[in-house]
């Protein structure tokens, strides 16, 4: 943004102003440039918050877009294993039902 400003509130306290006998009142003249100073320095206080906040909000973007990231990556891995470990665990299932079912029945009929 400095770049784009081209006075400092120092370069308006500093500025001298030729005397004229038709020129304007002095007084009047410092106080309105010390009203302007005090607003540029209110402006820079305020943009270097803006610049600052603008910075935090893009490293918690990049954090939230590298866990969206490892979010999607977890989703596909459990998405290709899903399908094999619920087939594994389904036939464990059937294989401890049918030795319960059928294993109290042997002691059933015994």
């Amino acid at each position: 943004m400095q770049g784009k400003i081209s006075l400092t509130p120092q370069e308006i306290l500093k500025k001298e102003f030729k005397i004229d006998m038709r020129g304007y009142s002095l007084k009047e003249v410092d106080q309105f440039l010390d009203e302007i100073i005090g607003d540029y320095e209110q402006f820079n206080v305020i943009i270097e918050n803006y610049e600052a906040k603008i910075e935090e909000y893009l490293k918690e973007i990049m954090n939230l877009k590298q866990e969206l990231r490892n979010v999607k990556m977890s989703i596909d891995v459990a998405k290709t294993g899903d399908k094999e470990v619920t087939n594994l665990d389904v036939l464990r299932r059937i294989s401890n039902l049918e030795k319960i079912v059928y294993g109290k029945d042997k002691d059933m009929e015994d």
